[in-house]
């Protein structure tokens, strides 16, 4: 009889674990726990991990599940031939680079309330074969009611209420189900380990034991994971680098859209995003999405910028809005929404030196509208835009766009896939795109019905937006 992935590890993990404590600073082992850190000075930073004291000999008693011991000669390997499992939301495979590929792990991460169980239920409902949902935080009935209301009538999902790995792979091999869903992986224990969930050892075990169940038996299993309060995912880093796909679920839970970004991802990209509304029926995609996130568009309103980025494949308009006022307390704010501080700190800088605009005095602001967040950073360009806006107190013509990256001496700077932004600002009726003049260099500005304005530095634009 072949064991099962857990009986061989338990037999060869048992009585050959004991416990060290791991500065999560500097990474220093000690024997026990202490207050402080002696090699970096950190206080409280020990968390309790697991090694094992075996000493291995060569590779005698060792047990290799992904496999062949001795190294062979690549073009003796045989290639790999498999379909991928589609989901239901086209803009789920394309992020994912297709599908989901058989054997492989994901690791999918979000806020508390962001949805990550609804996508993931949604997902399982869609897929025809048999799938298992694992979940160590709700019982049967509330994903039974979640199901429910979602609209979700499939015979082939079995939902298993328990956090024992052990029971989560001993019913993976009872039905052999074509995905496992594993909710979370952070409340997810093994009995070989006398620790809690949630602990360093437990996640990674778990981890590393549901990885080799997934190589081979060839399915496919999906994690949840947590997010920490920086935003990171929680566990130890190695989480990330034992998974196959790392998956960001983002938004702010007070507004309907999420973004579906791909943070790594051995079978695709990881530029592409999907971009979902939260309905009372789940999740679901949103075709045109500049039309929403510019649903107040026709309006002329001081510090307000649109900007045409570019995730992935898909280009699309934001709208980017800026507030200047005079500080009223001593240190002046500078709170962002939706971008990163840093950057808005960055951009002010170049606007105080290279434009004369003094900041020093005022509170900042900066929003982008609908709960988006970009990394793009052809957004720049907006948003100098919109802090001009808002300092002079002027409106920016609601028909301009504006995409571009802004470097430190004040020169805008060339962006990608620039022809893909300009359609789409020609698409939702914009009259002028200001993009940086290199490139515009060699492009067929006549074959489009906008007007394509090229800024080699920040402190043209003032003087052309507002002449």
């Amino acid at each position: 009889m072949i064991l099962s992935t857990v009986t061989i590890y338990r037999k060869k993990m048992q009585k050959k674990l004991k416990s060290v404590y791991v500065c999560t600073s500097c990474g220093v082992t000690e024997p026990a726990w202490s207050g402080q850190c002696h090699a970096c000075g950190e206080w409280n930073t020990f968390v309790e991990d697991v090694v094992s004291t075996h000493k291995k000999n060569g590779s005698k008693g060792q047990i290799n599940l992904l496999g062949k011991d001795k190294p062979e000669r690549i073009g003796d390997i045989e290639e790999l031939s498999f379909g991928r499992i589609p989901t239901y939301s086209p803009d789920v495979n394309r992020v994912l680079g297709g599908g989901i590929v058989p054997g492989s792990v994901l690791l999918l991460g979000g806020q508390p309330g962001i949805g990550k169980s609804t996508l993931v239920l949604q997902i399982a409902g869609a897929i025809t074969s048999t799938v298992l949902y694992a979940s160590g935080e709700e019982s049967s009935q509330q994903i039974k009611d979640r199901a429910s209301r979602l609209g979700i009538v499939n015979e082939n999902l079995f939902l298993l209420a328990s956090s024992s790995l052990e029971n989560i792979i001993q019913s993976a091999e009872s039905i052999n189900p074509s995905l496992i869903i594993v909710d979370s992986i952070q409340t997810t224990y093994t009995e070989s380990l006398d620790r809690g969930p949630g602990s360093i050892g437990q996640v990674r075990e778990c981890a590393n034991i549901l990885m080799r169940h997934a190589k081979r038996s060839g399915i496919p299993i999906l994690l949840i994971g947590h997010i920490t309060k920086e935003g990171q995912l929680g566990g130890p880093k190695l989480l990330e680098h034992i998974v196959d796909v790392v998956l960001l679920f983002e938004g702010d839970r007070h507004h309907h859209f999420r973004l579906l970004r791909g943070q790594k991802n051995r079978y695709g990209s990881t530029e592409e995003i999907g971009i979902f509304e939260m309905k009372q029926n789940g999740l679901q995609e949103v075709t045109n999405p500049s039309q929403i996130l510019l649903h107040r568009h026709g309006q002329n309103l001081p510090g307000n910028a649109i900007a045409a980025v570019t995730e992935g494949q898909k280009s699309l308009l934001i709208e980017v809005q800026a507030l200047v006022s005079t500080a009223v307390f001593g240190n002046p704010q500078r709170s962002p929404n939706g971008f990163d501080l840093r950057r808005m700190q960055m951009l002010l800088a170049v606007l105080e030196r290279r434009c004369g605009l003094i900041f020093g005095q005022h509170d900042v602001f900066l929003n982008i509208a609908g709960g988006i967040r970009t990394q793009d950073p052809a957004t720049d360009l907006a948003v100098i835009a919109s802090f001009i806006s808002a300092f002079d107190d002027r409106a920016i013509d609601h028909r301009y766009g504006f995409a571009g990256e802004v470097g430190l001496s004040g020169e805008v700077r060339p962006v990608r896939r620039v022809e893909n932004r300009i359609l789409e600002a020609e698409r939702m009726g914009l009259t002028n795109i200001f993009l940086p003049s290199l490139n515009l260099e060699g492009l067929k500005t006549d074959l489009y019905n906008i007007r394509c304005v090229g800024i080699d530095y920040v402190h043209e634009l003032k003087s052309i937006l507002f002449s």
